[in-house]
């Protein structure tokens, strides 16, 4: 007789993936790992959360739906997008507004109506909208009054119909020869949901593209990672496997627990977001919503709405956990802390458990846009006990260290993190030798480095040159190509520096022209005309001497943080003794 193993999460794994149990496993025919169980499509999930009826969903300042209510308005949308646009299974619907609940009316109405969802970043500029709309080429938009501007001389000029959420006198400022107002129709002003309408008759399979979720390469472009219907129902069921992991963990029985309310400030278009959104939809629980963050009204929704679990990027649940202590607030209702987006500081767990114990589960992971969200968790005991872990892989995600050529590398050595799985993306968008470089049969190179020890995964380090500032990523390379196009740059380099609050900042070394006289605050507003706010580099240093470069020309960065470090610490002493 075989004895069980003795670490619980293992034994949760067994229970979990049985044949038969819920997760449960099977090898497709390229070789990846599926879930036999479970939906296969979008449209699947989403139908059976109907049956939720008048529970409440989401859960905002300007309204609130139920599950009844919401699967009735995302019925409509859906119809209206098929009967009255023309749309047709396979066009693409770009959603770009805050995380208002329409927001989720848009994108699943895209899904019952069969189209391809296209989330943009609401914080991108025109110039970045733009980019994202030519490479799409989406037949319709739905936006919010906010975004309206940024995207209306490219709706105009390609004759392409908008419709507006919030609109709130929005104004198409910027439109060309022709009135732009013909091509937009608010959504306030449609009829009310027949609650007993269905959504459209459209096939919608499982190889079927569902979204399509920009990420930034390691050239700078953004690319569209493409995940079907079958890789984002498989990111539909793996926080339910978590979910139900962490509760055998912890003695109990999975599905036994109240529905979760859970605060999330993740922004939608974030694929962390989605993880957090399929746990919530799959368990019947309730989503609260903010619509700017803060800290301090955060701990007022928890409180009002009795929020179970907090869900967000290490920095706000850091200082969620810093206006609980400086308040007094003991954040009675709150069960779980995830995070999620980047990497979660050590420290973070540790304050948690010195403040409540073991009473709020600690949970983090691992997860891309090219994995269609979390694909690797650490929760619980485990957490505590390797708070420098990314956690285990859900059943229908392998895991590889890969060294030279790609062979697999003992456990405790470091290579690079490949991934393979059901929720996978396809490839990047109209972009085949992209996708040849980062996919290899099956396999995913995510470009970061890793080590394996007893099925726990850590991640130690980045191959990619990029910067993650508060949980949004911020590519090195696009924000040297924007200083680059300065006149009085000659050189630029940008690279991240710790930053105790957001993980990292972003920082630039520029050398400039002969006789040019640019100084750090025009530079930045330079890249911010460009870029979206968060990728403005929060430090510039400005030096004569040419940057450090190897012998094939690549920038040295390590030899430039150093120098970089020296310039903050000297502008924050003389900020000191100015308020001295």
């Amino acid at each position: 007789m075989v004895e069980p193993p003795d670490d619980p999460a293992v034994r949760a794994e067994a229970a979990l993936t049985a044949p038969g149990a819920p997760y449960a496993v099977v090898r497709a025919e390229d070789g990846s790992l599926v879930y036999a169980n479970g939906p296969r499509t979008l449209r699947e999930f989403v139908e059976t959360t109907w049956a939720y009826g008048d529970r409440p969903f989401l859960v905002a300042e300007s309204r609130s739906y139920t599950y009844g209510e919401f699967f009735a308005a995302a019925s409509a949308l859906a119809v209206r997008l098929v009967d009255t646009y023309g749309l047709r299974p396979g066009d693409r619907a770009v959603i770009a507004m805050r995380n208002h609940p329409e927001w989720q009316i848009a994108f699943w109405g895209a899904q019952l109506a069969g189209l391809v969802a296209v989330p943009l970043n609401a914080w991108w500029t025109d110039e970045e909208f733009t980019y994202a709309l030519d490479d799409s080429a989406p037949r319709v938009l739905l936006v919010d009054g906010e975004r309206l501007p940024r995207v209306a001389r490219w709706a105009e000029r390609e004759r392409v119909r908008i419709m507006t959420f919030h609109h709130h006198g929005a104004t198409a400022t910027g439109s060309t020869e022709r009135s732009i107002e013909r091509y937009i129709e608010r959504y306030e002003d449609l009829p009310a949901p027949d609650p007993a309408a269905a959504p459209p008759d459209v096939e919608v399979r499982p190889e079927d593209d569902a979204t399509v979720i920009y990420t930034s390469g390691t050239t700078g472009r953004p690319k569209g990672a493409v995940a079907t219907h079958l890789a984002q129902a498989g990111a539909a069921m793996n926080p339910g496997y978590f979910s139900s992991a962490a509760a055998l963990c912890r003695g109990d029985i999975p599905g036994r627990a109240p529905a979760p309310v859970t605060l999330m400030t993740f922004p939608f278009f974030h694929v962390a977001a989605f993880t957090s959104l399929y746990g919530v939809m799959a368990a019947g629980g309730t989503l609260v919503l903010t619509h700017k963050w803060n800290a301090r009204r955060a701990l007022e929704l928890i409180a009002e709405h009795r929020v179970t679990t907090f869900s967000g990027v290490p920095t706000t649940a850091l200082q969620l956990l810093d206006a609980a202590t400086e308040s007094g607030d003991e954040l009675p209702s709150l069960t779980m802390l995830n995070t999620g987006g980047a990497a979660a500081p050590p420290d973070l767990v540790r304050r948690l458990t010195a403040r409540h114990g073991e009473r709020v589960e600690p949970r983090n992971g691992y997860g891309l846009t090219e994995t269609s969200g979390g694909v690797l968790a650490n929760f619980g005991a485990a957490y505590r006990a390797f708070p420098d872990s990314v956690g285990r892989p859900t059943p229908a995600t392998e895991v590889r260290i890969a060294g030279r050529g790609g062979r697999a590398l003992p456990e405790g050595e470091v290579g690079e993190l490949w991934l393979r799985g059901q929720a996978l993306v396809r490839g990047y968008w109209q972009d085949p030798a992209g996708t040849a470089e980062a996919f290899s049969d099956g396999w995913f190179r995510t470009g970061d480095l890793a080590t394996v020890r007893e099925g726990r995964v850590t991640v130690v380090d980045r191959i990619k040159d990029m910067v993650v500032r508060g949980g949004e990523n911020v590519y090195c390379v696009e924000v040297e190509a924007v200083l680059h196009d300065h006149p009085d740059v000659a050189d630029a380099a940008v690279l991240g520096v710790p930053h105790p609050v957001l993980g990292e900042e972003v920082a630039a070394v520029v050398r400039l022209r002969p006789g040019a006289t640019a100084d750090a605050g025009e530079l930045r507003a330079h890249v911010g005309a460009s870029l979206a706010a968060f990728k403005v580099p929060a430090h510039v240093l400005v030096r004569d001497e040419p940057l450090p470069r190897n012998s094939t020309g690549k920038v040295l960065k390590r030899e430039l943080r150093g120098p970089v470090q020296a310039h903050i610490r000297a502008r924050a002493n003389a900020d000191a003794d100015g308020r001295a």
